[in-house]
């Protein structure tokens, strides 16, 4: 059984939202503060979505200074599967982990709704998923426009690195070429700003999609071990 370790910063909301996803997909799955040191053995980091010290900063700004972002970011550099949802992607690319930035909405308009998202790069998390998918998941968030300069951003659509995009006319926020999320360049870091563990339990309105995210990175972590 795979472990996932979901990191509960003062202010997350949706911790136990990412806990239950995981659950679901048959993951052992616990929570580590934000103070803690140690992953537990984790296999896979959830980053989740929520207000972290409030955004009273900017959003992630202060978290990524929190004590378990040294163990998350050893994570990573040892090829750990990370995932950053909505406050999540804010902090990982506050802590370098992710390139560009989360602007405010361009409409300075908290957006909650449902979006269609592309499947555009194949990494850990779209590993039972092809490219061109399509997605419907929900998006709730003040500062979700992505933004990098033009030489970031021809960088990653050069080196396949825009994990989802938003569907022609679903852009919630004006993120720079509707990119709606990014890997880093070994695949095992992504962060998004819709909320897939908002969509697993069919008894929700929100459907199902956000569990193939999920099946995904169980999948490509047992072909890493069968290999």
């Amino acid at each position: 059984m795979l472990n996932i370790a979901v990191v509960r910063f003062p202010g997350s909301n949706s911790d136990f939202d990412a806990l239950r996803a995981a659950e679901a997909v048959g993951a052992k799955s616990y929570f580590v503060w934000h103070r803690d040191t140690d992953l537990q053995g984790a296999d896979v980091v959830i980053l989740p979505g929520g207000f972290s010290y409030g955004d009273y900063l900017r959003a992630g700004a202060i978290a990524r200074f929190s004590p378990v972002m040294q163990a998350v970011q050893r994570h990573a550099a040892d090829g750990g599967a990370v995932l950053g949802i909505c406050n999540g992607f804010q902090i990982l690319c506050e802590a370098g982990l992710l390139p560009g930035g989360l602007l405010r909405n361009e409409s300075l308009r908290f957006v909650c709704r449902q979006a269609e998202l592309i499947v555009t790069a194949s990494c850990a998390w779209t590993a039972a998923l092809t490219v061109g998918s399509r997605l419907r998941l929900p998006v709730k968030h003040g500062e979700g426009r992505y933004h990098a300069d033009r030489a970031t951003l021809d960088w990653l659509e050069a080196d396949g690195r825009v994990l989802l995009r938003y569907a022609p006319g679903h852009n919630p926020n004006g993120s720079a070429r509707d990119i709606a999320g990014v890997v880093d360049a070994r695949g095992n870091v992504a962060g998004l700003m819709p909320h897939p563990e908002h969509a697993v339990d069919p008894m929700l309105a929100a459907g199902t999609d956000g569990r193939r995210l999920f099946d995904s990175v169980l999948a490509h972590l047992a072909e890493r071990v069968r290999a």
